[in-house]
């Protein structure tokens, strides 16, 4: 049978209201007597009860986190910096997977509702409007993390994929390569969007001519889809000598394309990635990226979302100080090298 406050209350010779003011810390109780109170406690092994004190505080401690897909490891590394700030904290996650189905997504969210998640981090991209509005209306907030519709939301933390995307273009540029392309992930929405959007900016900023067909949008941004996406660029009339991918994912499967076809990498083709998976550094050659503070990221919507609980009832926060901007740094590897190479 689980220890009780009565049992220890019984041990103590107090009563058990005396037992519950001391475990909450009140200052009603004599600080020696919560002490003896406490050492009691852990002699016994009682463990709180989760389900009274969630009566009593209307918390339930949990947080609901919603992302596209847990197999995807730029995921896992968000969910690692969200997890760490929320356990200092004492609250532990609700983790579930939208896999871009809108029926998941109204499942996951009745099931957040059922279980009362105190508030809900969305890294999902997209996510419907309808089901966010559904959490809000139920007074559950909301912090998204790199959301492709941030804007729509008053709490976001994303990256500035713009100027990553820049970096990582003008790297190529400063190389010598002007046959540069562009491989994004049609699903991603907005990321791939300012991605794309940075890449052009870098090309016309250098005078450099994006050629036809130097853009191309896989299906998804997996490395199965970086593999079958290869093909339409060695179709091209004429073959870009780097090539700017939306991901690390997309980038592998391009590295494991061209290997598969005798093209070497970075003497013939130069590949970037970005967002600096582990995976990255381990490829053959080892990946050039943009790596995106990923942990920091996910530890920042935790922060936020965790204020949002801790605000006072009817509290107003300036909407401008919760829109916070992160900025990564490029990381130059072996897969891509001068043009002049070639």
């Amino acid at each position: 049978m689980p220890v009780t406050i009565k049992d220890i209350a019984r041990q103590a010779g107090v009563a058990h209201t005396t037992v519950s003011r001391a475990l909450r810390g009140s200052p009603l109780i004599a600080a020696a007597t919560t002490r003896r109170i406490r050492a009691i406690a852990a002699e016994l092994g009682y463990q709180p009860s989760a389900a009274a004190r969630s009566l009593k505080t209307r918390r339930s401690q949990v947080l609901g986190v919603i992302v596209s897909n847990i197999a995807d490891p730029f995921f896992s590394e968000i969910l690692q910096g969200i997890d760490d700030a929320a356990q200092q904290h004492g609250y532990s996650l609700f983790i579930a997977a939208a896999q871009h189905d809108p029926r998941r997504e109204e499942a996951i969210v009745n099931t957040m509702r059922e279980h009362r998640v105190d508030g809900v981090i969305l890294c999902s991209t997209p996510f419907s409007p309808k089901q966010s509005q559904q959490l809000l209306a139920h007074e559950i907030p909301i912090v998204v993390v790199n959301n492709q519709a941030a804007e729509d939301y008053r709490y976001s933390i994303y990256h500035d994929d713009v100027d990553g995307s820049r970096q990582i273009t003008r790297h190529l540029l400063e190389l010598g390569h002007r046959r540069i392309a562009y491989l994004g992930n049609a699903q991603s929405g907005r990321a791939t969007q300012d991605r794309l959007s940075g890449f052009r900016q870098e090309m016309a900023a250098a005078g450099a001519k994006i050629l036809p067909g130097f853009i191309h949008q896989a299906q998804g941004g997996t490395a199965d889809d970086g593999i079958s996406s290869l093909q339409y660029f060695l179709d091209l009339p004429v073959r870009p000598t780097a090539l700017v991918c939306y991901n690390d994912l997309l980038a592998i499967g391009v590295l494991k394309g061209l290997s598969l076809v005798g093209i070497q990498v970075p003497q013939e083709f130069s590949v970037t990635g970005f967002d600096n998976i582990a995976f990255s550094e381990f490829t053959a050659p080892p990946l050039t990226t943009f790596d995106q503070p990923k942990r920091f990221l996910g530890a920042e919507a935790s922060r936020l979302i965790l204020e949002l609980l801790d605000a006072p009832a009817g509290s107003s926060q300036n909407p401008g100080a919760n829109i916070r901007l992160l900025r990564g740094k490029l990381l130059v590897r072996q897969s891509t090298s001068l043009a002049e190479q070639r």
